[in-house]
């Protein structure tokens, strides 16, 4: 759902051409992401559910990925939380993953399962992402 309340008909496509336990993982993970709070807005971006601040900001460079919050990959049958600016997370979120040097964070999941035993700690860190967001 955007700030309107809706889902992004794009992201339900891509979704709805999974396989069926993949599709319910990452419906899973999206319905997490969404609620985490108001401002969340989806896309598909890099090929991939994407989920964004969609509230007003002041400019800033497009390559800085401010905006930015959580893409949902698939990579080789495996789902991947990537956080394009994750790594200003605090540690205290809980989510671990990998930090790299160009400041993503990848956060690996491996089910359903898994993605609920994840789920208070991805909106945890969602929300510590969008309170460092610069607001207009």
């Amino acid at each position: 759902m955007n700030l309107n309340g809706q889902t992004n008909a794009k992201v339900d496509e891509y979704i709805s051409a999974l396989k069926a336990d993949t599709a319910e993982t990452v419906r899973f993970l999206r319905q997490v992401i969404l609620e985490s709070d108001k401002e969340i807005g989806e896309q598909i971006k890099w090929n991939s559910p994407a989920f964004y601040f969609a509230g007003e900001m002041p400019a800033f460079d497009a390559k800085e990925y401010k905006r930015d919050v959580v893409v949902i990959n698939l990579h080789r049958g495996n789902i991947l939380l990537v956080f394009p600016t994750g790594a200003r997370i605090s540690d205290k979120s809980g989510i671990g993953g990998k930090n790299y040097p160009d400041g993503r964070k990848v956060v690996p999941i491996s089910g359903l399962a898994d993605a609920r035993l994840k789920a208070g700690a991805l909106q945890s860190a969602v929300k510590n992402l969008l309170a460092g967001v610069e607001k207009d």
